[in-house]
């Protein structure tokens, strides 16, 4: 066997380097790799890709789309439902794959498409460059046929441009064909997701009023069952009283033949002595006293209406929690902006915490701040899509939050109304709860909240309001029309010398499982 030069060998050892450093399922730019690489949603490579909880890829951009039009939040690709929003980080060694596929690819006449050729469309043997392209008689020409459209007053008329103009018009079109007939998808792919979340919610909602209405068979037919028992009872009750009134009547009756008797004879020391033991007391009812009801008594049907009031009150707890987790899934990060903070207000050094102080701080007087309202904005606002944030106000006994828009009045009295651009509630004295609605609502809550919830649906017009902790609801605004963007808004209110000095504190949602 012939021996391998040193410069052989070690071309050899180059090449299998060379080899084994690209990975086998890197060494094609086509084929089944492609489909490994593709976005289910967009059906195209990915960009900046990312992994769900269960596993499977997606576009960043793609996957948001697709949550932020569905009610809940799954997998595209094998439906599973996640509790909460997960927090999309983009898979940096998938997209490593992705930039280097997309390097390796040939660039389909990509080089073709950069200096493109445009051809007279009238000549017939050699075709020749055109020089314009006329939009009337949607034709290229090139320099000798041409001439008519520059001597020919009819034709003087039509439009001429570069014949690459209208490839790239062309092209400009086609990408907008293209994206409607993505947006299309999107739409369909949308309404199948919102169709499949109402047949779903409808299942859930005939499963939540068929239990209520046999809960309230079930407590007519206990109610009517101890009605009829009571009746019984009565009745047995009236047999008795008739038969004990019948049996003296009886005795009576006697006594009454016996002084019959008596008054007619003529044996007086007789008379007296039986007149004693006719005339003694017997032990008989005081009938006077005694009555028998005609009415029901009212407490039976209070029992029977307060076990159906628990067990609604039981299913509406069940249902707010459940859109309270829903919603939950909007949780936006809010700070509060210190540009609009009425002078009184110390805020914390991470935007989180907001009080009232009897110290005026010295700064700038600019339209953005309150004064001399005490309240605060976000620093963030949302012109569209939905958005939540939860809000610690445990030992205050006055305050004001919900959401305002952009464009409001911020100087002299205001007064909180949604015409005036506020959609708020609010606590004053310690235990009196208001919806800042035209007019005011006092809300009658059965506990005292520790944490509220506020929601907003841009579109919906909907500005929603929770007590997290007990996971009721405390008031919605409905049907509103917003413009512009809305900003989460805070007012812890005056400090009432140290009374309300507790800060209302922005606090990230806790996730119940």
């Amino acid at each position: 066997m012939a021996e391998s030069s040193p410069s052989s060998t070690k071309a050899r050892k180059t090449r299998k380097q060379s080899i084994e450093h690209t990975p086998p399922w890197m060494s094609s730019s086509s084929g089944p790799l492609t489909e490994e690489l593709q976005c289910s949603i967009c059906l195209d490579v990915f960009t900046d890709p990312v992994t769900t909880p269960c596993g499977h890829n997606f576009c960043k951009t793609c996957l948001n789309k697709c949550w932020d039009n569905s009610q809940t939040c799954n997998c595209p690709y094998c439906k599973e439902t996640f509790n909460r929003r997960p927090d999309l980080k983009i898979n940096t060694t998938l997209r490593e794959v992705v930039d280097h596929y997309k390097k390796k690819r040939p660039e389909k006449k990509t080089e073709v498409l950069k200096n493109p050729e445009v051809l007279c469309d009238v000549c017939e043997e050699r075709k020749q460059e055109a020089l314009k392209s006329c939009l009337g008689c949607q034709s290229s020409y090139c320099e000798t046929h041409l001439e008519p459209h520059l001597r020919v007053a009819g034709l003087k008329k039509h439009k001429l441009i570069i014949p690459t103009q209208l490839i790239k018009t062309q092209k400009d079109v086609q990408q907008m064909i293209q994206d409607r007939t993505k947006k299309i998808q999107d739409v369909k792919h949308s309404a199948e997701v919102r169709k499949r979340n109402t047949e779903k919610e409808k299942a859930a909602h005939v499963e939540l009023f068929t239990d209520l209405i046999c809960s309230i068979e079930r407590c007519l037919t206990e109610l009517l069952e101890m009605m009829e028992e009571q009746q019984k009872a009565a009745e047995k009750q009236e047999e008795e009283l008739i038969e004990e009134l019948e049996q003296e009547i009886t005795e009576l009756k006697m006594r009454n033949t016996e002084l019959e008797q008596l008054s007619h004879t003529e044996d007086h020391l007789h008379l007296l002595q039986i007149y004693s033991s006719l005339c003694s007391s017997r032990n008989t009812r005081n009938w006077s006293e005694i009555s028998v009801k005609t009415d029901e008594s009212m407490e039976t049907l209070r029992r029977a209406l307060t076990r159906l009031q628990d067990t609604l009150q039981e299913k509406l707890t069940l249902t707010v929690s459940t859109d309270l987790k829903r919603m939950q899934q909007y949780e936006v990060d809010v700070t509060l902006d210190p540009d609009t903070a009425h002078p009184q207000l110390i805020l914390s050094d991470d935007g989180k915490q907001v009080r009232h102080e009897h110290i005026e701080q010295k700064l700038p007087n600019n339209l953005e701040r309150f004064d001399p309202c005490v309240g605060v904005l976000g620093k963030e606002g949302f012109s569209s899509g939905r958005f939540y944030f939860e809000v610690q106000v445990k030992g205050k006994t006055d305050w004001a939050l919900g959401v305002a828009r952009e464009y409001i009045n911020r100087k002299g009295k205001i007064t909180l109304r949604p015409s005036v651009g506020f959609w708020t509630v609010a606590l004053s004295s310690g235990n009196e709860y208001w919806a800042c609605d035209d007019p005011s609502v006092s809300l009658c809550l059965r506990v005292k909240p520790q944490r509220v919830g506020v929601f907003v649906d841009y579109e919906e017009g909907l500005v929603s309001f929770y007590d997290v902790e007990s996971r009721s609801h405390i008031y919605s605004y409905t049907g509103q029309y917003f413009t512009g963007n809305l900003y989460p808004f805070f007012s812890p209110e005056p400090n009432n010398r140290g009374k309300n000095s507790t800060p209302l504190i922005i606090t990230p949602v806790k996730y119940n499982k």
